[in-house]
Order: C-alpha cells, then structure tokens, then sequence
C-alpha cells in the first residue's frame, strides 16, 4: 500500500513525559516445557507525587493524524522528551542522538554514543530523560548494557562521557529488548530480552528475558521482590514497550514466537511463562495476558497510556492498537487504527494532555522505505 502523504504542521507542544520499547515480528523457535510458580512479591512502590492523575481524561477512542513532526530520520528507535516540550531520538544503526523541536520540528544532531556497535537488532535503542541527565540502552562490544550522559539541554551543548549504569545484559543477533522509562516511584525500568537463549527468561540469575528496576545510578532498588537483585518480573521473551496507567501500574508489551503477542500487567516477582507459555495458557504459576494478538496483527514495539487506553505501536502489524482500561482489566475489545498507513510503528510517546506522538521504523532494515521516511507524527486523541 502506498502511504499517504502527511502535512507538516508545528505544534506547540507542553512538556511530555517518556511513558515507552523494540524489535523484530516472531521468530521460529523450540519453547521448552515445564513452569515455575513464582516466589511471595512484595507489593510495588507507591506511586511518588509526580504519578499520572488517577483523574486522567477518557476519551471515546477517536484518533487523527494531525501532521508530521519532522522527517528523514534514519533507523530511529528510542523516542524521549525534555522539559518544555523537545525530543530527543536515538538511531539504533548510526548511533546518535538528536534533537527535534517539538514546534519546528528543527533537529539538532547532539553526537554520536561511543561504545555502541550495531548488528540485527541491537544497537542504540532506548532513551530516557532525569534531572540533567540522558540515559540509553544500547549493545556493546560484549553485552547489552544502560548507561547515562549529561546533557544541559541549551543551545550548542552536546551529550557527555557515557557513564555506565548498568552492565551485563545478555546481547543477541535477536531479542535485546532495549526500552527504558522512570516510572511514577522515580526508579529506572528497563525490557529485556532472552537473545534467542530461551532459558535466560526463567534464570533469575540473568538480566536477560526480564524487567529490571532500579535506583537511577543502576543499584537494586529498594522493595524489588528478589533481595539484592534488579530483576522485578521474568519469563519474558523479548519486552518491548513500558507504560504507566494512571493508577500507576505497570504495563508492558513483548514479542510472541509464532502465535500471540502479548500486552501484561506487570507485579513485581512474577512468572510472565516464556518458553513454557506464549499468550493466555492458563497454567498454574504464570501470568496470562490481559491482551494478546496473533503475530502478524501487532509485533508490539513501544506503547503509552492516554486517555484511559494504552495505545501500542505494531511493527509487523503495521498499526496502532488502542486497549481500553478499567482498572486493571480490560475494558472493551482492542481497536487497530492507521492500518498499514504509515509502514512499520515503533515508538508512540504520550504527552500530559492525551495527545500522542507516533514514529515510524522503515529503515530499519525491515521496512520498505518510501521519500520522508523515517518520520515522528503527531496525534490527536478523542
């Protein structure tokens, strides 16, 4: 299908807040058998004051493609927000980071991340933003690892010395997970992947095929369910998108194998089920899903929470999943919008007042480029 052409339009955007993950569609693969019941969870955090208002607008699911951002991006992949409305995006192959007005749409190339070497899926991927500091996931020589640059934000400065957070994930030609995001408690949340390597997602002992979470200088942080440790939840098979509802619960996206993909509600210290479940399996010491889809509707890369919906980006799908909320249950049946209007979906990014920004991934590798692409849309959501 050839995509419609978007208008440009200039958006005086309010300060965003980073509420989103990546990867490839399903890939061939033997699941093993047998399950783990998971250990006594301590319960989450409470939320800190700077948690989404449980009082968030609801709206009827109406979205609109009101314009292009900015165009011309090539392999993007993490998508994060200043404060007073920029962004800032990572190339996952060329591996930089740049600037985007978030009026104009202007970018600003703020320099190439040392350390990063790229190869199928890996490479630099997820963004986040704290108190002065840039954060990143990306691959290295040796593993997938997070660490963090300063960064002023002023005209002409540019990304400090990267200054590792955390280190050891396991890396892959596949599944690197690779998103990152503070959550409402303040403490840095990041998606893993088992790399191809099933059994890493039941091993506790590894980083790979699960959610970690920790202090923002990378230490365990404090109430995770596993003394000592980051990992917070685990049989997980690639997570690819982090959000927040405005409960403050914790929502994540990952890539099935051949069959389901899946959206879950995430508790600290429990089983997710890869390789011994993929979508709803109803067995006795794992998680289900509160949503799944077949392979070719979703391979879900980033999501976000607006309007009293997550909203989850398709890569392989080619669309953008609407999963109305009530509480910690589904509230209505997933709707798809943007049917394979703008290609391959992989990062979508709320703001504080239910609008959405959307980014594209066809040069990734995967995709089928067409003149303009890669490019950052901006939604309006009813």
């Amino acid at each position: 299908m050839r995509r419609p052409a978007v208008p440009k339009v200039l958006w005086g955007a309010a300060a965003l807040a980073l509420v989103a993950g990546c990867s490839s569609a399903g890939d061939p693969g033997d699941p093993a058998a047998g399950s783990t019941s998971p250990p006594a969870a301590s319960s989450p955090a409470a939320p800190s004051s700077g948690a989404p208002s449980s009082g968030a607008p609801v709206g009827d699911g109406r979205v609109t493609v009101a314009g292009t951002l900015t165009e011309g991006l090539r392999s993007p992949w993490g998508l994060a927000a200043l404060p007073g409305g920029d962004l800032l995006v990572s190339s996952r192959d060329e591996r930089t980071v740049t600037r985007v007005d978030g009026r104009s749409g202007e970018r600003t190339p703020l320099g190439e991340v040392p350390g990063v070497v790229p190869g199928g899926e890996g490479g630099l991927m997820g963004l986040a933003v704290r108190e002065g500091w840039v954060y990143a996931y990306l691959t290295a020589e040796a593993d997938n690892r997070i660490v963090r640059m300063r960064y002023g934000g002023g005209d002409g400065d540019r990304l400090g010395t990267p200054e590792p957070v955390l280190t050891g994930i396991p890396k892959g030609t596949v599944h690197n997970g690779g998103r990152i995001a503070f959550g409402p408690d303040g403490m840095l949340y990041a998606g893993t992947g088992e790399t191809g390597e099933t059994g890493l997602a039941q091993d506790r002992g590894s980083l790979g095929g699960k959610i970690l979470r920790m202090t923002p200088d990378g230490k365990p942080a404090p109430g995770n369910p596993f003394p000592g440790s980051v990992v917070y939840s685990y049989g997980h098979r690639n997570v690819q998108g982090l959000a927040w509802d405005g409960e403050g619960r914790l929502w994540a996206a990952e890539f099935g194998q051949n069959t389901w993909d899946e959206l879950n509600l995430v508790e600290p210290g429990r089983n997710y089920g890869w390789p011994a479940a993929e979508g709803r399996a109803g067995k006795a010491g794992f998680v289900d899903p509160v949503a799944q889809w077949p392979t070719s509707e979703a391979s879900p890369s980033g999501i976000a929470y607006a309007r009293g919906a997550v909203w989850m980006a398709g890569l392989r799908g080619e669309r953008l999943w609407r999963i109305p909320l009530s509480g910690a249950e589904r509230s209505g049946a997933p709707e798809a919008f943007l049917d394979g209007e703008h290609g391959r979906l992989r990062t979508v990014l709320a703001d504080g007042a239910g609008r959405l920004w959307l980014m594209t991934s066809e040069t990734d590798g995967r995709g089928t480029p067409e003149t303009g692409d890669d490019r950052i849309l901006r939604l309006e959501v009813r």
